[in-house]
C-alpha cells in the first residue's frame, strides 16, 4: 500500500492528475486505488468490479476537479451503499486562456487567478503581449490563435475557459475555431453584437456547425451593467462559474438589446 504515496507524490509534483480512492466502509477499510492519467490504476479496493468502478469514477471526478464519496455495491454494484469509497482528486489548476492583450485582459488576469486559474494571455503581436503589460499572468505568449490551439487543445477539458477578446476577425475566428475543436468547457467573445454577427458568418464560412456555434458565448458575460474591464471580468468569470455549475443566469448572450445602457 505505501508504494502508492511515492507515486501519487510524483504525479503531484510533477502536475499530473491523480485521485486517491481510500475505501471508508463496508469493506477491507483503509485499502486504496491510485489513478493516474494514462497509467493503469495502482492498488486495490478487494474486489476487481469495485476496482473497475471506482478507477471509472475517479477519472470523472478527476474530469471536474472533484473530491467525494461514492457509494456501491461489495462488488462494485451500482444504486447500492454497503461500501463507501471517499476519492480524493489532485488535479492541476483549470487552465484560461485570454487572446487579445487588450485593455479588459489585465483586469481578466486579476480576477482569474483569485479563482485558481492558470492563466494564459496570447496574442501575436509583440509589442502588446508584454510581461511588463500582464504581470499576474503565469505565460504571455506571442503566437496565433490557431498555433496555440493546436499544441495545448487535446490538453483542455470541461475545467478550461478560453476568452476572445480580440476584436478583430483575423484573429478571433481562428481562436474561436480552434477553440471548438477541443473539449473546452467555456468559450466566449467580446464585441458588440453586430460584430458577433459578422463573426458568425464568417465562421460559418470556414464550416462551422450551428450545433458549435452554441458553445460560443457572445457577447461574453454576465447581463449585470457591467462597464469598466474590472466589472467586466466578473460579468466573464461569473458567466463561466455559472456555465459550470449549471445554473441559469442572465448571459449578455442571450439578449438582444444594446449591450450598455
Amino acid at each position: 500500500m505505501s508504494r502508492l504515496y511515492p507515486l501519487l507524490n510524483e504525479a503531484i509534483r510533477s502536475g499530473e492528475p491523480a485521485a486517491l480512492a481510500t475505501l471508508i466502509e463496508g469493506g477491507p477499510v483503509g485499502s486504496k486505488l491510485l489513478v493516474r492519467s494514462g497509467a493503469d490504476p495502482e492498488g486495490d479496493l478487494g474486489h476487481p468490479g469495485l476496482n473497475r468502478v471506482v478507477a471509472r469514477a475517479a477519472r470523472a471526478e478527476l474530469e471536474q476537479g472533484l473530491t467525494g464519496i461514492r457509494h456501491y455495491g461489495p462488488e462494485g454494484q451500482a444504486r447500492q451503499d454497503e461500501v463507501a469509497v471517499f476519492i480524493e482528486a489532485f488535479a492541476p489548476p483549470p487552465r484560461m486562456l485570454i487572446f487579445g492583450a487588450v485593455d479588459f485582459t489585465a483586469a481578466l488576469v486579476r480576477v482569474a487567478k483569485v479563482l485558481g486559474y492558470h492563466v494564459s494571455v496570447c496574442d501575436a503581436r509583440r509589442v502588446f503581449a508584454t510581461r511588463n503589460r500582464f504581470p499576474s499572468a503565469d505565460e504571455v505568449l506571442n503566437e496565433w490563435p490557431d498555433e496555440l490551439l493546436a499544441r495545448v487543445g487535446p490538453t483542455l477539458g470541461p475545467r478550461d475557459a478560453v476568452c476572445v477578446l480580440t476584436h478583430d476577425h483575423k484573429f478571433d475566428v481562428p481562436a474561436v475555431t480552434g477553440a471548438l475543436a477541443t473539449r473546452v468547457g467555456y468559450l466566449g467573445c467580446m464585441g458588440s453584437r453586430r460584430t458577433h454577427a459578422k463573426r458568425v458568418e464568417l465562421l460559418r464560412s470556414e464550416g462551422v456547425t450551428e450545433a458549435d456555434l452554441g458553445r460560443v458565448m457572445a457577447p461574453i458575460g454576465l447581463d449585470i451593467g457591467s462597464r469598466t474591464p474590472e466589472e467586466t471580468a466578473v460579468a466573464i468569470c461569473a458567466e463561466i462559474i455559472a456555465l459550470r455549475t449549471g445554473r441559469k443566469a442572465p448571459s449578455l448572450r442571450d439578449g438582444d438589446g444594446p449591450i450598455h445602457d
